[in-house]
């Protein structure tokens, strides 16, 4: 469907802030051309002064965000994600603190962060809310200085999003595909982590096979955890699950999956503006950590804490954030 004429006057249009949009490759070259042609088409229609910067190589994505980050301080304008909740992190690790507004098009499986926000999935319209909207601040996590709009967690969580990537590779993207590796990850036997906790003077340690921190209310909300409610607060979301036997940690992926987690034996959940993490041994040794679905190395202690200033989210004027059924 074409997109609507622009009906402001024509100086009006020629101040609206140009668009640096990065567009990341990574879902496939089909569908990265389909989306460059149709947010190109809408930009255009519109009159709306744009770049689209195309990803190519997924190792490039933050360099990519970087040089649009520059070029939106240069010109005045905003810098906006077209990717799924990966590439939403790296652009958004870019703007953070340039000043620059930050505009969504959501192109990935779940679309946690867009979904949150009420900005559609689809790409024309995700397009069209570019041209009218407001500026709105959002609260952002880090963990040792990287941003997570959604999540950030160790442990088990990681290593299943390793296996849902070779899984994607056989069968292709599915939420199936995601379900699935989380239950190969459980079969090949994970050990679990011994970690000690820091908030504050108090310190504890514990074992765990999953730490989990959250920052999207719907996500939150999806797996029945109450602590949704305090990212309102300032306050991120922290789940711990224990060790349990193979057969009640799939029932928790159940519960997960039916809204009821936060009930569940061997789950510890609550909300904290900050948590330091280490390793009970061998402190220096890194720990994978995934953020917003991707996965890396850090070194410990590991912090997880709120960002000093909130990330200049280009919100649509009509916006319904999407909520879990209950």
């Amino acid at each position: 469907m074409p997109a609507p004429p622009d009906s402001r006057p024509e100086s009006a249009r020629n101040t609206a802030p140009p668009l640096f949009i990065v567009l990341n490759a990574g879902s496939g070259h089909q569908d990265t051309d389909d989306a460059f042609t149709t947010i190109q088409g809408v930009l255009q229609g519109a009159g709306r002064q744009h770049e689209i910067l195309r990803v190519e190589d997924p190792a490039q994505l933050g360099e990519v965000a970087r040089r649009a980050v520059a070029a939106a301080k240069s010109g005045r304008g905003m810098v906006v994600a077209a990717g799924g909740d990966g590439t939403l992190n790296a652009v958004a690790q870019a703007t953070l603190g340039s000043g620059c507004g930050f505009g969504v098009i959501p192109q990935g499986t779940f679309n946690y962060f867009g979904r949150a926000h009420g900005i559609s999935s689809d790409t024309a319209e995700a397009t069209r809310s570019l041209l009218n909207g407001r500026l709105r601040p959002v609260q952002v996590g880090r963990v040792n200085g990287r941003v997570f709009l959604v999540n950030a967690s160790l442990g088990l969580y990681p290593k299943s999003l390793e296996i849902r990537e070779e899984q994607k590779r056989r069968h292709g993207r599915s939420r199936l595909v995601a379900a699935w590796a989380a239950v190969v990850t459980l079969a090949r036997g994970f050990q679990p982590m011994r970690i000690e906790l820091e908030h504050g003077a108090e310190r504890r340690r514990l074992r765990a096979l999953t730490l989990f921190v959250g920052n999207n209310r719907l996500q939150l909300e999806q797996v029945g955890l109450r602590e949704a409610a305090a990212l309102d607060e300032g306050k991120l979301a922290v789940v711990v699950v224990r060790p349990v036997p193979l057969l009640s940690l799939l029932w928790l992926v159940v519960k997960g999956a039916r809204g009821r987690l936060g009930e569940a034996r061997g789950v510890e959940h609550f909300a904290l503006s900050d948590l330091t993490v280490r390793r009970v041994r061998h402190a220096a040794r890194p720990m994978k950590i995934a953020t917003d679905g991707e996965t890396a190395s850090t070194a410990t202690p590991i912090r997880f804490e709120i960002a000093d200033e909130p990330l200049l989210l280009w919100e649509p004027l009509d916006a319904v954030p999407e909520r879990a059924a209950g």
